[in-house]
């Protein structure tokens, strides 16, 4: 068996060792030093260039590195007789869970706040709702979402989900479709997004979302939280609607443009907090386990798991 890393803005070298560690018998090559092209079974990427996979001819699937598929959806030369298979993987699922449960919680219990009055040397306690007056609302309910959602319901708060087709999960209140996304908002406090990023879903955070979110909440107003992809705010419409009131805080860990520029004032906004697309952060030990497990599967001809439709982009 072949492999090629095609990564940019990692270390290929820490992939590769750790898949050569896993399977000290598989040919493990690292773009552009891939020697026969020909020889490639499979190609393990991030963010590759334009035009690259389409070098490689005799290719069996294409693995996605990261929890999105855009990053290869959008090469135009894109092969698309070859199957794309997603990531998914518990150690992966974890860290956003985890990353989601962070910032509810650090929003719901007015974390931010409180930090200001330490510099200032404030003792002064804030009212604190319940949990369970509290309305989250997770766009996106696949692996990741449906996991953020279940650990929040545990945790006491009242959960609900939207995603393009209904999905059924216990204690999660299901809105699915266009014709729901209104409703969805008008009951949500603490917005999550999780979506995947395609034609539909580009910019779906804008001014007119945020102004349809819940206004008799237990909180100080609507916040918003997006660890799903870049592509799917308008950076604008976050500030004006902050400025406005429409949004009382953000938390965004993806932006249209990464990373993101000095010059955005996401950065020194005082009530949005960045993290630099850490949310969910590819271990390379964990999910080259996944990937070769995949490959071994298809090896032994049985069928890849977790394969994007091409036409629904996940």
């Amino acid at each position: 068996m072949v492999i090629a890393y095609l990564i940019e803005g990692w270390n290929s070298a820490d992939w590769a060792a750790e898949m050569r560690a896993l399977d000290p018998t598989i040919d493990v090559r690292v773009w552009p030093d891939c020697g026969n092209v020909e020889e490639i079974d499979y190609a393990l990427v991030w963010k590759p260039k334009p035009g690259e996979l389409r070098k490689f001819p005799r290719l069996k699937a294409i693995f996605s590195l990261g929890a999105g598929v855009d990053h290869v959806l959008s090469d135009p030369e894109l092969p698309r007789d070859v199957p794309l298979v997603r990531v998914v993987d518990p150690d992966l699922t974890m860290r956003m869970t985890e990353y989601v449960v962070l910032h509810v919680l650090w929003h719901h219990r007015r974390q931010r706040v409180y930090d200001q009055f330490q510099k200032e040397k404030v003792w002064r306690n804030l009212p604190q709702p319940p949990a369970s007056d509290v309305r989250v609302g997770i766009m996106g309910l696949g692996v990741l979402g449906t996991d953020a959602a279940t650990k929040l319901r545990d945790l006491g708060f009242r959960v609900a989900g939207w995603s393009q087709t209904r999905k059924t999960v216990d204690g999660i209140e299901s809105f699915a479709g266009e014709a729901e996304l209104e409703a969805f908002l008008n009951r949500t406090d603490i917005l999550v997004c999780l979506l995947p990023l395609t034609p539909q879903t580009r910019g779906i955070l804008d001014r007119r979302l945020f102004s349809r979110l819940a206004r008799d909440g237990a909180g100080d107003g609507p916040v918003l939280i997006n660890a799903g992809r870049g592509g799917l705010q308008v950076e604008r419409d976050i500030i004006d609607a902050l400025d406005s009131g429409d949004l009382h805080a953000a938390t965004l860990d993806v932006f249209e443009s990464e990373p993101l520029p000095p010059s955005s004032p996401l950065w020194t906004h005082p009530r949005v907090t960045v993290t630099p697309h850490n949310a969910a952060d590819s271990d390379a030990r964990s999910l080259s386990r996944y990937v070769l497990g995949q490959m071994r599967r298809h090896q032994a001809g049985k069928p890849l798991e977790n394969v994007v439709d091409l036409t629904r982009h996940y």
